[in-house]
């Protein structure tokens, strides 16, 4: 078997072995922030699917019209009802679901 000189000194490979390691455990450490914001963007489509279910289920409100979205569990309420009531209405059925941190009520009178 035949073996190659590197022209390094085994001293110098551990070095070069060490600092590659230490490089990518640096790089796998940074990947860990990935699934922090997918969990947190599942979590805001469970919260949207939940304030509208929540809109659904009361009667007096015409849902489709209720636009619902969700960022870090602050729920933003935008689109047209037909009365003051229905406004807040609204905003207490988003309030209702959980992990829903506040609401922003934008809903308009039709």
């Amino acid at each position: 078997m035949k073996r190659f000189n590197t022209g390094k000194t085994p001293a110098a490979l551990s070095t070069t072995a060490l600092l590659a390691a230490l490089v990518l455990c640096g790089i796998a450490g940074c990947a860990t922030n990935g699934p922090t914001a997918v969990v947190g963007q599942t979590d805001d489509a469970g919260i949207t699917a939940g304030v509208k279910a929540a809109l659904l289920g009361d009667a007096s409100l015409t849902a489709n019209e209720i636009d619902v979205d969700t960022h870090q569990g602050v729920v933003r309420l935008s689109g047209f009802v037909s009365s003051a009531d229905d406004v807040a209405a609204a905003a207490e059925a988003a309030r209702t679901v959980r992990g829903v941190r506040s609401v922003r009520n934008e809903l308009r009178l039709k």
